[in-house]
């Protein structure tokens, strides 16, 4: 028999360790490979409402004790399981008093599996009247009693699991977030979209200007780059004949952590021949709608914590970069201004600038810092500076402006999307004008894919777990994702 290694310094372990090893002596398996399982809460409850007579069904349930009330000959217990809590009514004439008396030393936090029929208490909640049970496994470790009123969100984080065992709000939002993506899919596939998957790991990182996380192939002893970007692959994929794609999946940004940012993160790309910027318009806002009432029953408006309503039904507001900045600075003739005036303006208005930073870069944290979070209701951000989308084409009006819109809601970007450069001798100067003189990390076989010929198109990403704020009303972008990115303690 394996030996437990002991706390000694905590003593709640070691008494349930202690009920662990006479479990063991009883004969008792404590960590059981299977449990018959043929309801789960919600069913249960269904069935019961469906049911002609209290005790005509029975059923087998499972789950872990969260509740657990016990008293001289009967006792009251409560289990959660994947749709939420379920009573379970134990007598000891019912079960025997043998078994009675094992029951009474349970612990919150075991796993049961239990047969019986249902009936409904005095309060109304169906319950199941308990014939049988079994123990599936021990808890050796006390359940916190609650998250709520901690300071510090840390735990919440390190130890998600004991979040998602504790906060219903968590479970339901992660639930949430995966009947997003389910739908997502469905939306996409309804319209003929073919969904493929890139390599993680790339020679060149590129697509997207980020600073990669770096690693060393050892078989073809070179170093390789995590994915920031899903773009030239997708891409690839429309020069090969593939009309329509896209790809859901994890890329890794090797930069900062904040309520809005985490390295690693799940992002959707979709690419869409012989559309452009405006039919990714169309598709994004036809995607939103779709969650709503597949996500939100219908619903099209979502409260902030601070009392603000987001209206997602439209129309959406559209309005050029360059309306945004002059706005924000109070100042029609900020792009006629010199860089040093535009420092000075941003100090005026609490915005760090650093030395070197270059013109179009001032205006861009102008708009990061003041004109974004601005933008609670969702807005399509137009002509963006040709200096900040090496990937997308120029305006045929304004050459100094893209055919991209970013999409805001709830105060931050969900959706960059693009009217796709296909101009194999334009793409290299607007690649090459991006690295400088560092030639070498350009990506030359995407640019010698480019001269095959690639259809014009549209593309737009969305970033999954920024989407899942405003949908499910999650505090921070951390609050969507189950393991965010921490350090080591």
């Amino acid at each position: 028999m394996p030996q437990i290694k002991q706390d000694n310094t905590h003593d709640l372990y070691a008494v349930r360790v202690s009920k662990l090893e006479q479990m063991r002596r009883d004969g008792v398996d404590p960590f059981r490979a299977h449990c018959e399982q043929t309801h789960v809460s919600a069913q249960v409850k269904a069935l019961y409402a469906t049911s002609q007579e209290e005790a005509e069904n029975e059923v087998k349930v499972a789950g872990r004790i969260v509740v657990l009330r016990i008293m001289g000959k009967a006792s009251f217990i409560k289990i959660l399981d994947r749709d939420g809590q379920l009573q379970l009514y134990v007598q000891r004439d019912a079960i025997g008093e043998a078994e009675y008396m094992a029951f009474k030393k349970l612990d919150l936090g075991d796993f049961i599996g239990a047969t019986g029929t249902l009936f409904k208490t005095k309060t109304g909640e169906v319950t199941v009247r308990v014939k049988a049970y079994t123990v599936v496994a021990k808890a050796l470790r006390p359940l916190p009693e609650k998250w709520h009123g901690l300071t510090d969100s840390n735990p919440i984080y390190r130890q998600r699991y004991l979040d998602l065992i504790i906060n219903a709000s968590s479970r339901k939002r992660f639930q949430q977030r995966s009947h997003i993506i389910q739908e997502i899919r469905k939306f996409l596939w309804q319209r003929q979209f073919v969904e493929i998957e890139g390599p993680v790991l790339q020679s060149i990182a590129g697509g997207a200007a980020a600073r990669p996380f770096t690693t060393h192939f050892n078989s073809l002893g070179c170093d390789f780059y995590l994915r920031i970007s899903l773009e030239l692959h997708l891409k690839r994929m429309l020069i090969g004949g593939f009309d329509r794609v896209f790809e859901l999946g994890r890329v890794f940004r090797n930069e900062g952590l904040s309520r809005r940012h985490n390295p690693e993160f799940t992002l959707l790309e979709i690419y869409q021949a012989y559309s452009d910027c405006r039919g990714m318009m169309t598709l994004s806002y036809d995607l939103l709608q779709h969650l709503c009432r597949e996500i939100l029953s219908g619903k099209t408006t979502l409260e902030r914590s601070d009392g603000q309503v987001i209206e997602l039904s439209g129309p959406w507001r559209e309005v050029p970069y360059r309306t945004l900045i002059m706005e924000a600075t109070e100042d029609p003739d900020w792009f006629s201004r010199t860089p040093q005036e535009k420092r000075d303006r941003c100090v005026r208005m609490d915005i760090e600038v650093k030395p070197d930073t270059q013109d179009f870069e001032i205006t861009h944290d102008v708009f990061e810092k003041k004109v974004e979070p601005s933008l609670i209701q969702p807005t399509f951000v137009t002509h963006i500076p040709k200096q900040l989308c090496p990937l997308a084409k120029t305006n045929v009006d304004d050459p100094s402006v893209l055919d991209v819109f970013e999409l805001c809601i709830n105060g931050q970007e969900i959706a960059p999307a693009y009217s796709e450069q296909n101009d194999p001798f334009i793409q290299r100067q607007m690649f090459e004008a991006q690295v400088g003189d560092a030639i070498q990390d350009l990506d030359e076989d995407f640019l010698q894919a480019l001269e095959y010929g690639m259809p014009p198109a549209g593309g737009i990403g969305i970033g999954i777990d920024r989407l899942c704020i405003p949908l499910t009303q999650a505090p921070s972008i951390r609050d969507t994702i189950l393991f965010p990115a921490m350090k080591p303690k």
